[in-house]
């Protein structure tokens, strides 16, 4: 399921992924490295999501809380590959709540020397926000039918190896993880999913009918849809059952046009809101 087209080496074979996939095929090349393949750009999807995440909560959160008054937010990590979506929302959570901590404490102690950021102020960082009480539990499931035993390895939570044409066909991840309970399984019944977020893998579906399949029955699954990539692909149309978003205006936008979209360290971030539920 994934992953531009950079040099790599390591886990993965070690040819362009452009090459790889010319020689082996998408399927082929994943079976092949499915328990040990790594993403070179990580950096780039961690902070992409970071960026995301926390404007996502800024805007949406007196909603979640008091509209909808949910109690968790689950996120579904789609071609999860190596981990790297689920590890990056875990680490923003966490950094989240100890920044809270931290300006609660300076708040009922003015004299105590306290960083105004857990992230250091350097070039392609992005600011984190607090997370109080009201944020809602943490949930992740996980799906891929080639790497689940390095998403084990690394994140230590369940990967169901399911595929995009088993999740078109309305398949979803038996396994839920509350990570504000030390990866204590949830139920996911009657559980809406907040966010699909499919990072380096949905431009591998080239049929078109294949990825409108795929996209309408997320749309009416999910509120979310973020697409992490080395480039703009792939094209998601209107009449998919999504609305592309701007995430600097929080506000629809055109499918064609850039604006709103985020870019860190050579990786695109795309969101859409579903126009189904």
């Amino acid at each position: 399921m994934s992953r531009g087209d950079r040099v790599v080496a390591g886990g993965n074979l070690s040819l362009s992924m452009r090459a790889n996939y010319g020689e082996h095929g998408v399927d082929e090349y994943y079976k092949k490295v499915g328990a040990t393949y790594r993403n070179p750009l990580y950096p780039g999807v961690r902070l992409c999501l970071f960026a995301w995440l926390s404007r996502w909560w800024q805007n949406e959160k007196g909603h979640l809380t008091s509209v909808d008054a949910r109690d968790s937010i689950l996120l579904f990590d789609l071609a999860c590959g190596y981990g790297e979506v689920t590890v990056a929302f875990t680490e923003w959570w966490k950094l989240g709540k100890d920044l809270h901590r931290q300006e609660t404490s300076q708040d009922r102690n003015e004299n105590q020397r306290t960083p105004k950021s857990l992230n250091p102020q350097r070039k392609n960082t992005t600011p984190l926000i607090p997370l109080g009480q009201e944020f809602p539990s943490p949930i992740v499931m996980a799906a891929d039918p080639y790497t689940s035993e390095a998403f084990a390895e690394r994140t230590g939570l369940a990967c169901d190896m399911i595929s995009f044409k088993d999740v078109a066909e309305g398949c979803l991840p038996c396994t839920v993880t509350d990570l504000s309970r030390q990866g204590g399984q949830a139920d996911r019944e009657d559980m809406e999913i907040e966010m699909v977020v499919c990072s380096f893998a949905l431009h591998l579906i080239e049929s078109s009918s294949e990825l409108f399949a795929l996209l309408w029955q997320l749309s009416t699954r999910a509120r979310w849809l973020v697409v992490i990539a080395p480039h703009k692909k792939p094209e998601i149309k209107e009449g998919w059952g999504w609305t592309k978003w701007n995430v600097d205006t929080w506000s629809p936008s055109q499918a064609s046009e850039s604006k709103g979209e985020l870019l860190h360290d050579r990786v695109h971030c795309r969101v859409y809101k579903s126009l189904n539920v």
